[in-house]
């Protein structure tokens, strides 16, 4: 079907355009075009004056609407999650699975492909936060099932999971030169996290080609003026980072000084998960956020669109950078045959459509 979606006004990841219509066929845009200039072969789609941008993606979330995928472990927990996403502008996403048995690893893997063979929609793949993790910074992660890396349980991983696992979270000074080297030539994304790594320690596994670090500031060796840590070790190189804009995790301040030092380097991941009383990460809401029952901050109650919103009001970052943050940055880790993240010629037809207060009226997405 050609569609022409017209009367909005369009951030396309760069610019904002007024008078412009949006032409789409088969999932794909073909090209921005004058409103006056749309053939009447058409199909014309009136978004009656609201703002249009790239929906959002999400690369670490752990489920949605009281389905933890790593307690459920099937489809509808997926199906679930995609719902909570899209309730939040979001069109696609990363299931993640926080540090866990192998064998919960490996029934994730299946119950993914599962649901993309009965149509499922919006998920990227699988992101594995953990095992090869810092006990010293393991956050709310299971102590028991952190360990170093071994090569050959790194390749039964990357064959079962072929094709399904497309990110991994890893503590660089846990893992060996090898182990960050071969995840990178499987076409993993290698982002650093939970880790103690000195400055240094991080530069030098970042010298290899990691291109990005898991929640800025949680779970990681902070910056100080002796030691400059892996928060120093981010800010001082090429390496993104995602970052969790809910003034929980993070202080909007310390949110704001990074984007100034950062600039495109920084983007945004709701870290959310959901209520869940069964399996190894029991979570429990506390109005803003859940924790272990502990009471140890165990993940976010945020949506994209709310991460957008914060950042506006609490961080002083214009909406334009805070809607790339939503979706132009992410979407340049990817690795996808697809590309996501902006408005023009040849990206997917992927699009979040919302007023002026930010309140999300549809996601439009067939992918």
């Amino acid at each position: 079907m050609k569609k022409a979606y017209t009367n909005c006004s369009i951030f396309t990841g760069t610019d904002k355009l007024t008078g412009k219509a949006i032409l789409v066929h088969n999932n794909i845009i073909l090209d921005v075009v004058n409103d006056t200039d749309i053939d009447i072969s058409w199909q014309q789609e009136d978004l009656k004056g609201l703002n249009i941008a790239p929906a959002f993606i999400d690369l670490q979330i752990y489920g949605g609407n009281g389905k933890l995928f790593s307690a459920e472990l099937n489809v509808e927990a997926l199906e679930a999650t995609y719902q909570y996403c899209v309730d939040g502008g979001c069109s696609q996403f990363m299931i993640t699975i926080a540090t866990n048995t192998i064998d919960v690893f490996l029934k994730g893997i299946e119950v993914v492909r599962a649901y993309w063979n009965q149509g499922g929609k919006g998920l990227l793949g699988l992101h594995l936060e953990g095992p090869y993790l810092n006990p010293e910074k393991k956050g709310a992660h299971i102590y028991e099932c952190i360990k170093t890396p071994a090569m050959d349980e790194v390749k039964m991983l990357l064959d079962k999971g072929r094709d399904v696992v497309k990110m991994m979270t890893v503590a660089p000074e846990m893992c060996s030169e090898e182990i960050i080297t071969y995840l990178m030539e499987h076409n993993i994304i290698v982002s650093a996290g939970h880790s103690n790594a000195t400055y240094h320690e991080a530069m030098q596994k970042f010298s290899l080609g990691i291109p990005a670090a898991t929640h800025l500031f949680n779970a990681m060796s902070p910056f100080q003026s002796r030691e400059p840590g892996m928060v120093g070790a981010v800010y001082n190189s090429n390496v993104k980072s995602s970052i969790v804009a809910d003034g929980i995790h993070v202080d909007f301040v310390a949110l704001s000084i990074s984007k100034r030092l950062m600039g495109e380097r920084l983007f945004f991941i709701t870290d959310a998960v959901t209520e869940a009383s069964k399996g190894g990460y029991q979570h429990v809401f506390k109005g803003d956020r859940y924790t272990l029952p502990n009471g140890t901050l165990s993940g976010s109650a945020l949506t994209m669109i709310q991460a957008v919103k914060n950042a506006v009001t609490f961080a002083g970052i214009s909406l334009e950078e805070a809607l790339r943050m939503a979706s132009t940055y992410p979407a340049q880790l990817l690795n996808e045959k697809i590309q996501f993240g902006r408005i023009e010629k040849n990206y997917a037809a992927d699009f979040v459509v919302f007023d002026d207060a930010l309140n999300i009226e549809k996601v439009i997405t067939n992918y």
